[in-house]
């Protein structure tokens, strides 16, 4: 199935689209994964950032623990992810950027009065780092939900259901934008259509969890008005 194909198959109007963060609104996974990939190697598990990519892509920093504590055969300290989080928070006001066309994405989004929030595993103070990094922090304003907000981050699906419910829509009206399997697999969940944002493959390991792949945030805008139209 190719994007416009799951538009048009779209039964439920579409009320409300949900954007993941990092990755797919936000340039900051390399940021991320090589902060990771040092702390890491500075406990013992030697680790490069594409590694890191590899295993952690998608987890918040609290979910890693009994990973890493598994790996090194010892508990971590129990602020550990807090610290990570603040370190990381600091590197990303300063060096993020924005993945290609996605704030422009965001303000067509706007523009056809169609509304959408941000769903991320990330905490509010990463977000605000980065939105505030990017310049648009008074655009994201009141959409933010983060995993903090909820029970149970990615891959389960309380933190979409938390968006829907903020928005008034049922999941049946909604659409995610997501770049990673645990992402994909949490709108599943949700009972959610998904497009997921491959931009470097062909998106198969999104494919195989239920997402529909696209390929360039300047796409995104003209799809969304169609599924505007279609099911108006």
């Amino acid at each position: 199935m190719t994007p416009a194909q799951l538009i048009m198959r779209r039964a439920a109007p579409l009320r409300l689209v949900i954007f993941d963060c990092d990755g797919v609104i936000v340039d900051s996974e390399p940021v991320s994964n090589r902060l990771v990939a040092e702390e890491l190697t500075g406990l013992g598990w030697a680790m490069t950032a594409a590694e890191a990519e590899r295993m952690f892509i998608g987890m918040n920093f609290e979910a890693m623990v009994p990973l890493v504590e598994a790996r090194l055969g010892r508990r971590l300290p129990s602020d550990w992810a807090d610290r990570l989080v603040d370190r990381l928070v600091v590197v990303l006001g300063g060096e993020v950027e924005a993945i290609p066309g996605a704030p422009d994405a965001l303000r067509a989004l706007s523009a056809l009065g169609l509304p959408w929030r941000v769903a991320s595993n990330s905490s509010h103070a990463e977000m605000r780092a980065k939105f505030g990094r990017l310049g648009i922090a008074d655009l994201v304003a009141g959409r933010l939900h983060s995993h903090h907000d909820v029970a149970r981050g990615k891959p389960a699906p309380d933190l979409f259901l938390a968006a829907a419910a903020a928005e008034r829509a049922v999941p049946g009206e909604c659409l995610v934008i997501e770049d990673s399997v645990p992402g994909a697999r949490a709108a599943a969940a949700a009972g959610m259509d998904c497009l997921g944002f491959a931009p470097q493959s062909d998106g198969a390991a999104l494919r195989s969890v239920g997402a529909v792949p696209f390929h360039s945030m300047f796409d995104l805008p003209a799809l969304l008005a169609a599924a505007r139209r279609v099911t108006a």
